[in-house]
């Protein structure tokens, strides 16, 4: 029951932030995004190394001097499997023009919104999962508390990812009803891509540190290659730095202090 409840609280952060479409007239501010973009990467990196990395060199202390090759091959990979689906699926990110990913016509807009915002998504979901299937492996250090922990601060950067798939769908002119849809669509992916970690990771458990750092590595690529472009874009930029430093503080808190 615990492991279903923090499977779903980072869905439940998407929902509300897409329901901000409801209570908010126009599109975001520009500046209150560049601050929650920050904000949003800042999350994502403490969440890497607190829950993620440190946990994967823990548990490879068996190896001495070599307990950092487990998490320097995963996140490696993961980087480079975030890459590849980068480039692979085809996605629009809401304040550009131009499509990213292999090039496809008949694809539209709207789908292309919601792919971008999958891309990010994919890796939390693998991070909870993973989390969360080490706290049901008893030879894992993982604590519910941290794993509970994780899904709390992924939670909370959904609620403005919500927001920024919901209220620029609205803009377009699409109906307030169906802005939601989307938004809250756009965060079903990570309890899937949790539940199949989940179940891909029981089968091999002896590569839980790989694949711990694997997770870590999907969501550095994100903060990285998206977020903090994103947030850095035109005038302004220091907000997006002042939103990631709250957000990174408050989730090695949340880490820390539940952990």
């Amino acid at each position: 029951m615990n492991t279903l409840i923090g499977l779903l609280i980072p869905l439940i952060g998407t929902t509300l932030g897409a329901a901000c479409v409801f209570i908010m007239k126009k599109e975001m501010n520009k500046l209150v995004n560049k601050v929650l973009l920050g904000f949003a990467g800042g999350v994502m990196i403490a969440a890497s190394v607190w829950s993620l990395i440190i946990p994967a060199i823990d548990m490879s202390n068996d190896m001495d001097k070599l307990a950092f090759l487990p998490a320097a091959i995963g996140v490696l990979i993961g980087i480079v499997f975030m890459l590849l689906l980068d480039v692979l699926i085809p996605h629009l990110h809401y304040n550009n023009d131009k499509p990213e990913g292999l090039k496809n016509e008949k694809i539209k807009k709207t789908t292309m919104l919601l792919l971008a915002v999958a891309l990010h998504n994919i890796p939390e979901g693998m991070a909870i999962g993973i989390v969360f299937a080490g706290v049901m492996n008893d030879g894992t250090a993982i604590t519910l508390a941290s794993a509970l922990a994780l899904s709390i601060g992924i939670a909370v950067q959904n609620f403005p990812e919500g927001a920024i798939i919901s209220m620029p769908l609205r803009s377009h002119g699409m109906s307030k009803l169906k802005s939601f849809y989307y938004g809250f669509l756009s965060g079903v992916v990570e309890p899937i891509a949790a539940i199949l970690t989940i179940i891909f990771s029981g089968f091999i458990e002896p590569l839980m540190p790989y694949l711990l750092s694997f997770a870590a590595g999907a969501m550095i690529y994100v903060v990285v290659e998206e977020l903090i472009p994103e947030a850095s874009e035109g005038d302004h930029s220091n907000l997006g730095t002042i939103g990631f430093a709250i957000g990174f503080i408050i989730m090695m808190t949340l880490d820390v202090a539940l952990g």
